[in-house]
């Protein structure tokens, strides 16, 4: 019996300093160093002060931000392909406009470098943020929404994976769900999960896909079947709230932006896309498995605890309800 008690007292005990040493060393957003308030251009070599998510009126119909860490080989595909439609588009409706917004998570392969000249060669105008200091897929992503000055927001991932052309598709389901002005379209590959390339996978990238699911069952997120479709369309009151609330910087983010969302009660809508698998991928399967799964339980506990609190920024802002 006696042994029992310490048997659980350890237990407590364990539980209790895994839990503190999660919340200590949970993530923070990490403050601008003085030259990553500053962007550049390809139109002239002056950098300039980044704009704010709060300026209003928003300048654009549409802020794309693209996060990338070392991808000079497989953005330009993604960036042609994007203007393309932008341009496109804007072509066929005068009152569209759109800015490009890349974001260097401190790269060591000349990414920066890349962008500027894609937008050099192509006569566009792209906005370039180089970070100094790598803050992962979430602090990139984060970091160019919060400097967006568009009235829609959509962050796509820089290998091209998804075709860009169906934001027709998200815009289109966005403009049914939204409300107040808040909405959020989540771009899915929750189709796919059944095709025999899915299927055909390795047993431990299977268990850790469905091990990933049931915790984010247990975290609460039921209602969207894929949370890491790099595609996701915010309207501006919604991006606002959200990502000044966030505080994973890792791949886990988007699980925050949608508990963050569902706090606010925003309209949130998932639209399948068309996906394909492009080779360079930065996700290492087990490290960056346990990592997530690391990062999950620091985002339940810091909100169970309310060590981590939700604050409405549009109640601070000029934003007026559409």
């Amino acid at each position: 019996m006696e042994f029992i008690n310490y048997l659980i007292m350890f237990a407590i005990v364990t539980i209790c300093g895994l839990t503190i040493g999660l919340i200590l060393m949970s993530p923070r957003p990490r403050p601008l160093t003085d030259n990553e308030k500053y962007y550049k251009r390809s139109s002239t070599d002056k950098a300039r002060l980044l704009p704010s998510i709060f300026d209003e009126p928003p300048k654009y119909t549409y802020s794309i931000i693209v996060p990338a860490y070392n991808e000079a080989q497989r953005m330009p595909n993604m960036l042609k392909e994007t203007v393309k439609y932008l341009e496109d588009r804007k072509d066929s409706d005068k009152t569209f406009s759109y800015e490009i917004i890349v974001v260097d998570d401190a790269s060591d392969d000349g990414t920066s470098n890349v962008a500027l000249e894609f937008s050099k060669s192509r006569g566009i105008e792209l906005k370039v943020l180089t970070l100094e200091k790598n803050r992962k897929k979430g602090g990139a992503v984060t970091l160019g929404i919060l400097c967006a000055s568009g009235k829609y927001i959509l962050f796509a991932d820089a290998d091209g994976a998804t075709k860009f052309s169906d934001l027709d598709c998200l815009e289109k389901e966005l403009s049914k769900i939204s409300k107040e002005g808040y909405g959020v379209a989540v771009g899915s590959r929750a189709h796919l999960m059944k095709t025999e390339a899915v299927v055909k996978r390795s047993l431990i990238r299977n268990f850790l896909m469905h091990s990933f699911h049931k915790l984010l069952y247990l975290l609460g997120i039921r209602a969207i079947k894929d949370t890491q479709c790099g595609f996701k369309l915010f309207t501006r009151k919604a991006a606002l709230n959200i990502f000044n609330n966030i505080h994973v910087e890792g791949w886990i983010f988007d699980i925050e932006v949608l508990l963050v969302a569902q706090y606010f009660k925003m309209p949130i809508v998932e639209v399948s896309v068309t996906w394909h698998e492009i080779d360079g991928s930065k996700v290492s399967l087990i490290k960056d498995s346990i990592k997530m799964a690391i990062d999950l339980l620091i985002i339940r506990l810091n909100y169970l605890f309310g060590f981590w609190k939700v604050k409405d920024f549009n109640s601070l802002s000029k934003i007026k309800s559409e």
